[in-house]
């Protein structure tokens, strides 16, 4: 029987990415499409341009998705 690769989940290969350190990178979040008015500050929507690190209780979850990224 030839091995079978699991296929890599599109959405999340789209969202996070791998550091070298093994730690899961992601975008920032807060409604993210509501950045014009709605009561964001400028700083705020300065910050959500960035990026951070996935919780340690979802890492496990996320690499299963993206194991060959």
């Amino acid at each position: 029987m030839p091995k079978i690769k699991i296929k890599t989940h599109s959405g999340a290969k789209k969202r996070f990415s791998l550091t070298k350190t093994g730690k899961v990178k992601r975008a920032m979040t807060k409604k993210r499409h509501l950045l014009n008015g709605h009561g964001k500050t400028t700083k705020l929507k300065r910050a959500l341009r960035g990026t951070t690190y996935a919780d340690k209780t979802n890492e496990a979850a996320i690499k299963r998705m993206i194991l060959y990224k």
